[in-house]
């Protein structure tokens, strides 16, 4: 049917356009006149993206969170809060932690609402929280609830710093990294989601509700909310990669931690390639019906679906911190540590060794080697979070990045200039925003990584359509942001080479990469990753019987559908 200046919703293929490989259906615009036609400029309707399909915004997300979740609760569990309250000279400041999760799920919680349930831990978070821990979150416009979950430091220590970040941490990271195995470590792992599952037990009462699981920390979680309310719809995202069989059964523990992400309803990874890890891991490790085609674990009398979601960010959050007199905290970075008017390579990290940061300042060596007549020309800034110091690993990588960055400045530079500059602190939106749109590059060199979010801030940054992004092919942005400078990060010269083009090469060919790659990340934007997940997982809220789905020939990947596409796929 067709309807004046509006979508041709008909999905036959004579109506639509079908592709027969996919087996989808397009969305072609109709003009005023009733025929179809191209779309208006993109910006003229509120969801309509580039080519005629609908685009996710916030808009949509919240209209998306009415319509499919009705009267359902949607309880976000993440070990991170997105506010921390800390004391500081006797006064309470407020903390951003660093960090791509927290990043990615406070946009989604602000436009659709409900609680958010996290481990309290800034020294002021008791302060500012009630009696039963929760606050109203974000301070300046309160939208939803932070429920913080308090933890002995016994408890952080054997949970956090011990399993979740000695055992599997370095399990899902394919850098070389040995994981270790402490039964004392895997009991306050067990401990902690038990408190977490009591915690979000507590938020769930009084109907239904949607609970969505971030990350490593809680794989025992989804089975235990599973056991106390059945009827509870209990969604997972991975985000980290998940290893081979052969690395993930190495762990002690391995059926214990997937029966407990089978008590998942939904489980999703950023690629395909993880989804398919798992359910190799699965097959190999506990009992039970793996169906290829339909990517699901039938356990029991319980079926999980597995799904490739990959994250992004909010393409309109730079725009926050680029109005006005935006180069103002750049000029003030560049007082503080002498850049002068020099070009600057950024870096934007946690201090973890996953993330490639010696890699990255010893191919700073290698460039000056190789083509000094550089020296003197730019530098390489890195903004490194501290990060898990509790850990000794990670002080020796933070006192080996220190030693680097010394040693290449006496061995490279001079009195008035140092090629490296390591800025070892947190830093807010308020700098780093600036930052990527300063910079002549961002150079994300990750050795392991599910997605990387700072490769897509970088990009939404660059509204000027410059700057170059050099990115480590081992990271899952790297397969959707085609159009960077890809590299190996364990090659020098490849590396090497990544940071000269970014310092060389013509505008017009930066403006050519950066253009597709902010189209890239405005259409695949977090809006898009929730609303796609939740809308899968919102189906399983309501019980009622639905109508069977046609069944065509079994894709070899799966895709989530939107409104303006038909997928479908063996149940």
């Amino acid at each position: 049917m067709r309807r004046a200046g509006g979508f041709l919703r008909d999905s036959s293929p004579a109506a639509a356009g079908w592709s027969a490989a996919s087996g989808t259906a397009v969305a072609y615009w109709v003009n005023a006149t009733g025929m179809p036609g191209p779309p208006p400029e993109y910006g003229s309707h509120p969801f309509l993206h580039p080519g005629g399909r609908v685009a996710w915004t916030k808009d949509r997300l919240e209209d998306a969170a009415r319509t499919r979740l009705g009267g359902a609760k949607l309880i976000v569990v993440a070990n991170r809060e997105p506010y921390i309250h800390n004391l500081r000279d006797g006064a309470v400041e407020l903390m951003r932690p660093a960090g791509g999760l927290t990043t990615a799920l406070d946009p989604v919680m602000r436009a659709c609402g409900g609680t958010w349930v996290a481990h309290g831990s800034g020294s002021a978070d008791r302060l500012t929280a009630d009696a039963r821990g929760r606050v109203r979150v974000p301070p300046d416009d309160p939208t939803y609830t932070l429920r913080r979950v308090w933890l002995t430091p016994e408890q952080e220590n054997g949970y956090y710093y011990g399993f979740a970040n000695s055992s599997l941490w370095p399990l899902c990271h394919q850098v070389y990294h040995r994981p270790t195995f402490d039964p004392a470590h895997w009991a306050a792992y067990q401990e902690v989601n038990d408190l977490f599952a009591a915690a979000v037990l507590e938020e769930a009462r009084g109907g239904p509700a949607l609970v969505f699981v971030q990350d490593y920390h809680f794989a025992l979680l989804p089975r235990l909310l599973k056991r106390a309310r059945p009827d509870l719809v209990v969604a997972q995202f991975w985000h980290i990669p998940w290893p081979n069989p052969e690395t993930f059964r190495v762990c002690p523990w391995a059926a214990e931690l997937l029966d407990g992400m089978l008590g998942n309803d939904l489980l999703g990874f950023h690629t395909q390639y993880h989804c398919n890890n798992f359910l190799e891991s699965v097959d190999r490790t506990v009992e039970s019906r793996v169906c290829r085609e339909g990517f699901s674990v039938t356990r029991g009398d319980r079926t999980t679906r597995v799904r490739p979601f990959p994250i992004s960010v909010d393409p309109d959050f730079a725009g926050q911190y680029l109005a006005g007199d935006w180069e103002a905290p750049v000029a003030a970075l560049r007082r503080r540590y002498g850049l002068g008017d020099r070009l600057l390579l950024l870096g934007v990290d946690r201090v973890d060794y996953t993330k490639g940061i010696p890699e990255r300042l010893r191919a700073v060596a290698r460039l000056l080697d190789l083509n000094p007549g550089l020296a003197g020309r730019f530098h390489l800034v890195q903004i490194g979070a501290p990060s898990r110091t509790n850990l000794p690993e990670y002080r020796a990588l933070t006192d080996e990045i220190h030693g680097l960055a010394a040693g290449i400045n006496e061995r490279y530079g001079t009195p008035a200039w140092r090629p490296v500059v390591f800025v070892n602190e947190h830093a807010g939106p308020e700098l780093i925003y600036p930052l990527y749109r300063s910079a002549a590059g961002c150079v994300v060199s990750s050795l392991h990584d599910g997605m990387n979010l700072v490769a897509k801030e970088f990009v939404t940054a660059r509204d000027d359509e410059q700057g170059v992004l050099v990115l480590s092919e081992f990271t899952g942005a790297a397969r959707e942001l085609t159009d960077a400078v890809l590299v190996n990060p364990f090659d020098v010269d490849r590396l090497a080479a990544g940071l000269l083009a970014a310092l060389t090469m013509p505008p017009a060919e930066r403006q050519r990469r950066m253009r597709r790659m902010r189209a890239q990340v405005a259409d695949h934007n977090i809006y898009r990753w929730a609303g796609t997940m939740l809308s899968e997982a919102s189906k399983l809220v309501d019980h009622g019987p639905r109508p069977a789905a046609a069944r065509v020939a079994a894709p070899r990947v799966y895709v989530p559908a939107d409104d303006a596409a038909l997928l479908t796929y063996p149940a």
